[in-house]
């Protein structure tokens, strides 16, 4: 029987993968969006220099100042919001994912550090961290400027 309906419901929704990924890499890119608006104009808005994170710590082991006291935070606030906003149109989408999964991997080594992440608030980070690395595997999918700019680049050929 579960089989019967499994097997219906693929058939029926197979039709709205392509809808279905592009909502996807909407809500994720704008979701991250927001993250970088926040740090960089929310209420608590990071500098670009001499405040805030200005050393990377990743638990009691490795501490890594940044170079000239950039804050770590205006950083990731940067790639958050611009890299969201390629993400969201679509425009080098693996790149992009790449550099904002390493971001978050990052974030997730400094502020959420645990095993089981829910203990302190680590499971964002850690769907995030899925998340870049399925657009990284998959890209932006149909309806996006990557498809665009290879269709028009194919034609050209």
């Amino acid at each position: 029987m579960l089989h019967k309906i499994n097997s219906y419901l693929g058939t029926k929704l197979k039709n709205s993968q392509v809808w279905s990924w592009t909502l996807f890499r909407l809500l994720v890119s704008a979701m991250f969006v927001t993250h970088g608006f926040a740090k960089l104009f929310g209420e608590n808005p990071q500098a670009f220099m001499g405040s805030g994170m200005t050393s990377i710590n990743i638990g009691e082991l490795i501490s890594i100042p940044m170079p000239l006291a950039i804050n770590a935070l205006f950083v990731a606030g940067s790639i958050e919001l611009v890299g969201g906003f390629l993400l969201l149109i679509g425009l080098c989408t693996r790149l992009i994912a790449i550099i904002a999964l390493f971001s978050t991997i990052m974030a997730f080594l400094i502020a959420h550090l645990a095993w089981f992440p829910t203990l302190n608030g680590g499971e964002l980070a850690t769907m995030y961290i899925l998340c870049f690395l399925i657009l990284l595997t998959y890209g932006a999918g149909p309806h996006s400027v990557d498809s665009w700019l290879e269709q028009r680049h194919q034609k050209k050929e």
